[in-house]
């Protein structure tokens, strides 16, 4: 178990790091909790007076107080794909997906305002959480299994994260079916994407060589 826990250190020093603000959420009355949470908030008012730092700051709580069942989310899908993809593709995927599916989400929500479809005070919603990141990588396991295993895990996640948004339509559901998608298309970062491109463009040189070989 240690073996697998060093194996995946930005996973485990995640979670540990999501374990020491549970407990201090824990120590606090439910109305500074509330306060506190919200100036780290990715909701339109922080992100338009301190984009990078609420950006960064709303991955490193958990709203419920529950952190137990993040471990075996974090063990079973954050760390499998840390130990595939290695640690900073993991990280650019989990950036990618909390990043722009927060911005995707919050602009629609503005989107939605400014139409009077949703309220003023929606501008100061409390959004923190580390479901965005989780989504993304959600998307780009799916590249981990072999064909046809592949899309019956990708129609999977398609299905969770898409019901929730048609029936729900909130913009969080919107945030993670925004997220799964950023994990789909990060194909790029997924190791040895090249390397059937690179047989085939050898074997292609070879056989011109030999081509030219011949007609000499």
């Amino acid at each position: 178990m240690t073996d697998y826990v060093r194996s995946a250190p930005g996973t485990y020093v995640w979670l540990l790091i999501l374990f020491l603000t549970t407990v201090a959420l824990h120590h606090m009355s439910p109305e500074f909790e509330e306060d506190f949470l919200r100036q780290r908030s990715t909701n339109l008012h922080e992100l338009s007076d301190n984009p990078v730092r609420v950006l960064f700051a709303s991955a490193m709580w958990i709203p419920s107080g529950r952190w137990a069942p993040y471990v075996a989310l974090y063990t079973v899908f954050h760390a499998q794909a840390e130990r595939w993809l290695g640690t900073l593709r993991w990280l650019l995927v989990c950036a990618a997906a909390h990043v722009l599916a927060t911005l995707i989400s919050e602009g629609a929500l503005l989107w939605a305002i400014r139409l009077g479809v949703a309220p003023e005070s929606a501008v100061n919603t409390l959004d923190v959480g580390v479901s965005y990141a989780f989504a993304g990588v959600v998307g780009v396991l799916t590249y981990r299994f072999p064909r046809p295993w592949r899309y019956l895990y990708a129609v999977t996640a398609l299905v969770y994260f898409g019901v929730p948004l048609l029936t729900g339509r909130t913009f969080t559901d919107l945030g993670h079916f925004t997220a799964v998608l950023i994990g789909l298309a990060c194909f790029p970062l997924v190791p040895g994407r090249g390397r059937a491109r690179k047989s085939t463009e050898s074997e292609g040189d070879t056989g011109g060589s030999q081509r030219l070989t011949s007609r000499s």
